[in-house]
């Protein structure tokens, strides 16, 4: 026994050497620190090129990270610090060189019921809490579960998220009193109680924003980076139409203050100067008179803030995979590095960041090269953050509410409602689903009770596989053909038992039923052992039953309950040639009819 337990002692030493040296091997460095791979051969021309794109990132970040801010019910600049340490971490650990990391408008839309009904404390701990549960699912290498998520569950949720945005900013665009709400229904329900506070500059400014946005994306259809230098022009004012939409509406501001000394539109107003202090995540904070510990906060949070990092790692892998061209996408490492940039910007005040599709077409279009970029969109905020936060004082809401509104349009995909009502109907009910829920009671309800709806027609599918029953006369006798799936469930066991005796039922006396298992690969006992019992129920009404190749281990299963009925096992080409056969040569295959 001394023995047995100093061998086992001796392997489990020699495992976790193997471990930590493989942990530790110059191949696993490379693998996890990308930039060891691309670094080496770093030049001038990519220094530029990179540059080049963060700076044109950088400029419409800044626009988008207040607006995103003010989605998430915080203050301006937490939209700067967000997106601060996106570009420094995933220079580092990020292995796509188009993916730029920073808040986005679920993220925000997901944040903001904590932040409205609390502080801006429970954003930051959210940022802490969620990019450790991506860097645990991306260690235990769980990247996996995002596949449970289907399509038509993301876009339900993607369509919910932008109508509920979109409504959020109802009370900006249109210069209402009052707050605008955590979810649709709240959003609309305020939006109308509230219409007749309505002032007459918000709107114009934030319809006007809208139009603009639209035109100055069509000026720059068709052009690119390398086009002649007017057409560059065009590409280039295209790209940075967020913030010359936000500069427009800051000079308008600014010249009617200075000549009538008025400000007929709401504003931004004051927002924190100077650069965010390196410090831990609030593990408590005071909301009003009330204290709330850490063991507080967690409990406000709930269990539905999982869905938090659940979506971040949604968004973010599925936008790698569409700029990866094809090549093979670390989904390991893009957690881990998605779970460090939450973590880290954490400790600047940073709300719950992710992969932004729009930036990361942006970073693409404008020729980035390598993760690089992201620290010259990082040094643009900081400039930003250092010099210019007194200018931001000028920024018109209702600026904001357009530019968000107008960001919504392109989340939704109006071309899959079309595709599930010709495909998948049923699809098409999971994502009404999602977006009915999510839009009366919360993104976060909306994406669970999709996934549960998906998961339950999934197990129903198979529960109640489809089962094509085939009659095959011949001169002598009539046989049925039921064909049985490559893999059956134990919950599919009394649904093949009813089709069998159903077909039994059906078929004459002198009829054959034959259960064709061509193309089973698995099958629990349960079912088994109601194929056994099937024979039985069968044999005392004077029917004939048999099972077409079967392979096996199958057979042995069966067998293994009721080894009198091995002689119903034959094997033949197909069951339309057992079919075919006469009563003498069933005999002679030993069957017993």
């Amino acid at each position: 026994m001394t023995l047995r337990n100093e061998n086992i002692q001796k392997n489990l030493r020699r495992r976790l050497k193997r471990v930590a040296k493989d942990a530790c091997s110059i191949k696993t460095a490379k693998k996890r620190l990308p930039i060891t791979r691309w670094l080496p051969t770093y030049n001038f021309t990519i220094l530029i090129q990179d540059m080049i794109a963060g700076i044109t990132v950088g400029l419409t970040a800044i626009p988008q990270g207040i607006a995103y801010a003010v989605v998430a019910g915080l203050s301006p600049e937490y939209g700067l610090y967000s997106g601060l340490m996106g570009g420094f971490v995933y220079l580092f650990f990020g292995s796509s060189k188009d993916v730029t990391v920073g808040p986005t408008a679920i993220m925000s839309a997901l944040t903001a019921r904590y932040v409205l009904d609390y502080s801006s404390d429970f954003a930051v701990l959210a940022a802490f809490l969620s990019g450790v549960v991506i860097l645990i699912m991306g260690t235990l290498q769980l990247g996996f579960l995002v596949d449970f998520v289907s399509v038509p569950v993301i876009s339900g949720f993607t369509t919910a998220a932008a109508l509920q945005i979109a409504s959020a900013q109802f009370t900006s665009l249109f210069g209402l009193d009052g707050k605008s709400g955590t979810v649709f229904s709240q959003s609309v329900y305020n939006f109308v109680v509230n219409i007749r506070t309505a002032k007459l500059w918000d709107p114009v400014l934030g319809f006007s924003t809208i139009l603009i946005l639209v035109l100055l994306k069509k000026f720059g259809e068709g052009c690119s980076r390398n086009d002649t230098a007017v057409r560059q022009f065009r590409w280039l004012l295209s790209l940075a139409r967020n913030a010359v939409v936000v500069v427009i509406g800051m000079i308008i501001v600014y010249v009617i203050k200075v000549v009538q000394d008025q400000e007929p539109l709401k504003l931004i107003g004051d927002i924190g100067s100077g650069l965010p202090k390196f410090q831990l995540p609030p593990f408590s904070t005071v909301v009003g008179n009330e204290t709330y510990d850490f063991s507080d906060m967690m409990e406000t949070l709930g269990p539905q803030s999982i869905v938090i990092p659940l979506v971040s790692i949604i968004e973010s892998i599925a936008i790698a995979k569409a700029f990866a061209g094809g090549a093979q996408l670390d989904a390991t490492q893009e957690m881990i590095a998605l779970g460090f940039c939450n973590v880290i910007g954490s400790f600047v005040r940073s709300m719950p960041v992710t992969g932004s599709f729009t930036r990361t077409a942006l970073n693409n279009a404008s020729g980035v090269q390598t993760p690089a970029g992201g620290i010259f969109t990082g040094f643009l905020i900081l400039l930003a953050l250092s010099l210019l936060t007194s200018t931001f004082y000028f920024i018109p809401k209702a600026s904001l509410a357009g530019l968000i509104i107008t960001a919504m349009f392109s989340m939704i995909d109006y071309e899959i409602f079309m595709r599930l009502w010709k495909n998948s109907k049923r699809e098409l009910l999971v994502m009404f689903v999602t977006i009915l829920v999510s839009l009366w009671f919360g993104l976060e309800y909306g994406l669970v009770i999709g996934i549960l709806a998906e998961a339950v027609m999934l197990l129903f599918r198979v529960a109640r596989p489809k089962i094509e029953i085939s009659s095959l006369k011949t001169a002598d006798r009539e046989a049925f053909a039921i064909p049985l799936g490559d893999n059956v469930a134990y919950c599919a066991a009394e649904h093949i038992r009813r089709a069998v005796l159903e077909a039994a039922q059906v078929a004459g006396d002198d009829a054959v039923i034959i259960v064709d298992g061509s193309k089973l690969r698995s099958m629990d006992m349960t079912v088994a052992a109601n194929l056994m019992a099937v024979v039985k129920d069968l044999e005392r009404k004077s029917r004939k039953i048999v099972f077409l190749n079967f392979n096996p281990e199958i057979q042995k299963i069966c067998e293994s309950i009721n080894n009198k009925h091995a002689d119903k096992f034959i094997n033949a080409p197909s069951a339309e040639d057992l079919g075919m056969l006469n009563e003498r040569k069933f005999s002679a295959v030993n069957v017993n009819v």
